[in-house]
């Protein structure tokens, strides 16, 4: 039974997981009716049909794809969604596309994908960044272009009591070393974690970049912690600079993506004001006590895909503008 069940389990997933990509394929711009003439079909799958227009939506999807290397992953593209036509099939004939969870399941699918397809259209309006832009973001974040560093970093993360955090801080700030620091920590049985990374000025926190700029050599910050504190140590560091040139595609989408996403929100907000939103039950009480800027952070989910998007890409910097 319970065999049985985890089958049917499977091919509800992958039932709704067509759904999604046939909606993601119809609000994607490749809605066009299915092609009656051999020359747009791939693959027939018992009596239906796969098409070259399904599959070149799902290579589309495929970042950095070679052009010598599109006729094999067009193959691999058709072979998958063979499986998956199978698979919806069979599950048809369980009658899985009924089952409760499967129809949840495949409308939870269709508000995203519809909501995704909202957040691309609003975010078209925003404006490319000028060049005298994209200068002035330049110069404005010196620690990340013109005097951008590698550091070497060590990490302590310290499990503490509140009271003892300010007794924390003053011991650092009068320790010679960070190895004196750690005995006095082993010396007054404090549970401690240690951790060493290298990472580049764009895959630090850009609001605390600033602040690891000014750091020399040995320095340490100290930052409080729900369950202690957190010492982080600059071992080292090196100077690798990037210039003008290099950085603009990774500023020019940086501040486009800015613009989309406060565009998105703007949209929103004003959705908000003059939509009629009840909040019922439980949820009711929650936002009576809850303070009026939480409202807000509800249109996160939406705005996601562009915010998630926004910072700087750390790849782009350090791979792509030349870095290393």
């Amino acid at each position: 039974m319970q065999t049985n069940y985890n089958q049917h389990t499977r091919l509800a997933l992958r039932l709704a997981t067509a759904a999604a990509v046939a909606l993601a394929a119809m609000l994607g711009g490749c809605g066009e009716k299915r092609a009656k003439g051999a020359s747009q079909t791939a693959a027939k799958v018992n009596k239906e049909e796969i098409t070259v227009h399904q599959i070149n939506f799902l290579l589309q999807q495929q970042r950095n794809l070679r052009p010598e290397n599109t006729e094999a992953a067009s193959r691999q593209v058709l072979e998958r969604l063979i499986d998956q036509e199978l698979a919806t099939q069979k599950a048809s004939d369980l009658k899985l596309d009924r089952d409760p969870r499967v129809v949840q399941q495949m409308e939870a699918a269709k508000r995203e994908i519809i909501a995704r397809a909202y957040v691309d259209k609003i975010g078209e309006a925003a404006a490319k960044p000028t060049a005298e832009e994209i200068k002035k973001y330049y110069a404005d974040k010196p620690a990340l272009f013109s005097q951008r560093r590698i550091y070497n970093l060590q990490e302590i993360v310290i499990e503490a009591k509140p009271e003892q955090i300010e007794g924390l801080r003053a011991k650092l700030g009068g320790t010679k070393s960070i190895n004196e620091f750690v005995d006095y920590l082993k010396a007054n049985d404090f549970r401690f974690a240690g951790n060493q990374a290298v990472r580049a000025a764009e895959q630090l926190p850009l609001a605390s970049l600033d602040g690891f700029a000014k750091l020399k050599d040995g320095q340490s910050v100290f930052q409080p912690t729900p369950t202690g504190a957190q010492v982080i140590v600059l071992a080292g560091s090196r100077s690798q600079a990037i210039d003008l040139e290099r950085a603009k595609p990774a500023i020019e989408q940086y501040l486009l993506n800015e613009r989309r996403r406060q565009l998105i929100e703007r949209d929103l907000k004003e959705m908000r004001s003059i939509a009629r939103i009840e909040y019922v039950g439980k949820f009711a009480q929650a936002v009576a006590s809850a303070p009026r800027a939480d409202a807000a952070a509800s249109a996160a989910p939406i705005a996601a895909p562009v915010s998630a998007s926004a910072a700087l890409d750390a790849d782009a910097i350090s791979k792509g503008l030349g870095g290393k």
